[in-house]
């Protein structure tokens, strides 16, 4: 997990530097990362898998780190055409943890993006026990890692997810905000062209859940909303779409807050166009350990 909280990783854009944001907007587009805490015998571990497309075909890599994002393992299954949509890889941790990482993308299914909707299995093993299962192969995948763990036997929690969108007027992403929760549709809307006092509209499941007007004056901020009953803290900075180049993108975080009086009190405007990268860093690494929830960071990126 050591790349994800840098707003994040290499991929990660800063808003303010808009001399490569066409570079980088073709790079992130076909590029989702998602992180799980699970258990490492007994000890909170972080798994992060990131799921990629170029155009030899779909990759993905797998990373195992501590709770201190000091790298325990990690393996790269690079794109493929025709191979490499089934396989396995060991990795040794240490003299008593082993790591296997199975996969079958053989039948999967994709949307617009790199992350495989159906068809597929991802399975990380600890010593011959099942620590993380993705997918819906669920019986394919036991029955090819001969693991001892039933599909609610293992705790895994998915905690964070970075993901790219594009539109012109409309970015859309789906997220689910608690473990047991539904999946939701999150709708983004901004017309930044042909209006001097663009306004910013946020739906859920078709709902409106917040508005900014006067974005000009308002580009950066944060603003809390209801999602299943649970607040979630949602910051914006739209710097980028407003004040950049044509390619210019916007970021926005979602945060989840399992109780009101863990919710952040600054509520002060983000000075300078990277602070909101800088403030996803901080806040992503603060969940960790005050177990706050889910994150979700989306850069949106203008179709032109």
């Amino acid at each position: 997990m050591r790349d994800f909280p840098s707003c994040f990783g290499e991929s990660g854009v800063q808003v303010a530097d808009s001399s490569s944001s066409s570079t980088a907007s073709k790079t992130a587009q076909n590029l989702v990362t998602c992180v799980y805490k699970c258990q490492l015998q007994g000890v909170s571990c972080f798994i992060t898998v990131t799921w990629t497309r170029t155009l030899m075909g779909q990759g993905l890599s797998v990373g195992i780190d501590d709770s201190d994002n000091r790298s325990l393992c990690k393996v790269d299954i690079k794109p493929w055409l025709f191979s490499k949509r089934k396989g396995y890889k060991t990795l040794e941790v240490d003299s008593s943890i082993i790591v296997d990482i199975y996969w079958d993308l053989t039948s999967a299914k994709f949307g617009s993006g790199p992350e495989p909707l159906e068809g597929f299995y991802l399975a990380v093993v600890l010593n011959q026990g099942m620590i993380l299962l993705l997918g819906d192969l669920e019986k394919e995948a036991h029955k090819k890692t001969d693991s001892n763990s039933t599909p609610l036997s293992f705790d895994s929690v998915f905690v964070a997810k970075k993901e790219h969108i594009f539109g012109k007027k409309f970015y859309g992403a789906k997220a689910k905000f608690c473990d047991k929760g539904l999946v939701h549709d999150i709708s983004i809307e901004c017309d930044t062209t042909g209006t001097n006092d663009p306004c910013l509209v946020i739906r859920v499941d078709s709902k409106s859940v917040m508005q900014v007007k006067r974005l000009r004056w308002k580009f950066r901020g944060n603003h809390t909303i209801l999602v299943d009953g649970l607040p979630v803290e949602v910051y914006w900075d739209v710097h980028g779409w407003l004040f950049g180049n044509v390619m210019g993108n916007a970021v926005f975080l979602f945060q989840t807050c399992l109780s009101a009086d863990k919710l952040w009190t600054s509520s002060q405007p983000i000075s300078n166009p990277s602070m909101l990268s800088r403030s996803c860093s901080q806040r992503f690494k603060g969940s960790q350990s005050q177990d706050l929830g889910f994150s979700l960071i989306l850069y949106a990126w203008k179709n032109e």
